[in-house]
């Protein structure tokens, strides 16, 4: 402890005329506003958010205009998630080393550019090369929460800015999607990614002009064997993820190649990051629950809900025999705009609920009201109910996208450590993208096999009650995460 006092002493004796030690960080205070930070933050979000979505009603029209299939657009798709999980994994530790806003900013930066790319790609491998790139923004939300809490002390207040924050994660309630199938039929694709690269240039400068920089106290250097070794490990594991989706398609020779090196990577890593002086993620913390406890409610949260609310129930508004027989146009505006929009809605009043009575315990009424709310999916099979399939997508939007979504957000950066505030939130965005991964290969997987032998209803069912299933393991996992010390629940 003594040696502890001494440490902050001799950081806080370097420290510049406008610099403070905020809770092991050190903040340079330029008197910003919070309601301006709140503006860059969100403006950054949304950047993000439409790398994400704003592309998928322009799918089809980008593959006659760079006369691409559908495999090789939907590959682009793949490789900017991939990406995405992959810088998540570093970027949010180089930024505590090297300072948030400008690690943030460049990023931001970066993602314009790679934007750039896409808008002129005159072929889809061009495209595939500018989505790898766009990929870069894929921490950026998580970012934002560590460089808003550098800002804001108090945990209440916190709390309910991070639900604001959160709440566009979901999809900015659908408006998205809706603008980009504008664009794309008026302008074509390209302009799309032109809107892309001025919000991201418009987010990197309201953050350059309206956020405080902030780095960790005394920061060591950058553990770059370790995170390559990472990077190995999680890339292929995503990757075996993508291949196994495929379903009969798969080549099981590289899966086979793929999990080795997978296996390899990770014990090289475990091995290296309890020799290295300054490792990426010290041991103790993987040894903690507040890593791997979170990480497993995370990854097992997203692999139940994902498919469900973005592969089945669309597909039963769709189904002319066995739901309600949208068209291709119509279904997202009862399914995935209300579940947005819900979540969107939400997101505030779960950051005020997570500041009164704890992150983990909002987070556990979010999983379980979304169990629920993916066992009632199952009254949308063989029913025509527009009423209900809105209603039923308002519920999961509530408990996941506006509740469990946000939570799990939120706790990664209020377990974090304050000597590596980064790792967490990192480890966690991984997380995500894996369990989103991992919904696209089991519960289609399941659908697949039930329809063959019982038929597309029987199909629809199966994949949802696995859905469910695998929703309440999640909840479940969710009482081995610990208690946040400055959260009430």
């Amino acid at each position: 402890m003594a040696k502890g006092v001494e440490e902050a002493l001799n950081t806080e004796s370097r420290l510049g005329p406008s610099e403070v030690l905020v809770s092991g960080q050190i903040v340079v205070l330029k008197h910003k506003s919070t309601g301006a930070l709140m503006f860059a933050l969100l403006v950054a979000c949304f950047a993000f958010q439409l790398n994400a979505s704003m592309l998928s009603p322009a799918l089809k029209g980008m593959e006659t205009q760079l006369h691409a299939t559908t495999a090789q657009i939907g590959l682009t798709q793949t490789a900017f998630f991939a990406s995405a999980a992959v810088f998540s994994l570093f970027l949010p530790r180089l930024a505590d080393l090297r300072g948030r806003r400008r690690v943030l900013s460049l990023m931001l930066l970066v993602t314009g550019i790679g934007c750039v790319v896409s808008a002129l790609a005159p072929d889809v491998a061009w495209l595939f090369i500018g989505r790898i790139i766009q990929g870069v923004a894929g921490p950026v939300v998580v970012m934002c929460l560590i460089l808003l809490r550098t800002h804001v002390t108090d945990p209440r207040r916190y709390a309910l800015l991070l639900g604001i924050i959160t709440s566009v994660n979901g999809g900015i309630a659908g408006v998205d999607a809706i603008a980009g199938g504008w664009l794309s039929e008026h302008f074509g694709f390209s302009s799309i990614f032109w809107s892309m690269a001025v919000v991201a240039v418009i987010a990197a400068l309201a953050l350059r002009l309206m956020a405080n920089e902030s780095t960790v106290a005394d920061p060591p250097p950058m553990d770059w064997i370790g995170t390559g070794l990472l990077v190995a490990a999680v890339g292929s594991i995503y990757l075996i993820f993508n291949e196994l989706a495929a379903l009969a398609g798969i080549n099981w020779g590289l899966v086979g190649i793929l999990a080795v090196v997978a296996v390899a990577a990770f014990l090289a890593f475990w091995k290296s990051e309890s020799k290295v002086a300054h490792p990426l993620v010290a041991i103790e913390y993987l040894r903690s629950r507040a890593t791997w406890g979170l990480l497993l409610t995370t990854l097992l949260t997203l692999c139940g809900v994902f498919a469900v609310m973005n592969q089945i129930v669309p597909a039963i508004a769709q189904d002319t025999e066995s739901g309600a027989g949208l068209s291709a146009s119509a279904a997202p505006f009862v399914t995935l705009t209300p579940y947005a929009l819900a979540g969107l809605a939400m997101g505030p009043v779960s950051g005020y609920l997570a500041g009164k009575f704890g992150y983990k315990r909002v987070l556990q009424v979010g999983l379980f009201c979304s169990v629920a709310g993916v066992l009632l999916t199952l009254a949308l099979v063989n029913s025509e109910s527009l009423p209900l399939l809105t209603g039923v997508s308002i519920l999961v939007g509530i408990a996941y996208a506006g509740m469990a979504n946000i939570m799990l957000n939120g706790l990664c950066v209020v377990l974090s450590p304050a000597d590596n505030p980064g790792y967490l939130p990192g480890l966690n965005a991984g997380a995500f993208n894996l369990g989103a991964g991992l919904s696209f290969v089991i519960l289609p997987l399941v659908q697949t096999a039930l329809d063959a032998h019982g038929g597309v209803a029987a199909g629809y069912t199966g994949g949802i009650l696995t859905g469910a299933a695998i929703l309440l393991l999640a909840f479940a996992a969710s009482f081995l995460i610990p208690k946040p010390r400055e959260s009430r629940g």
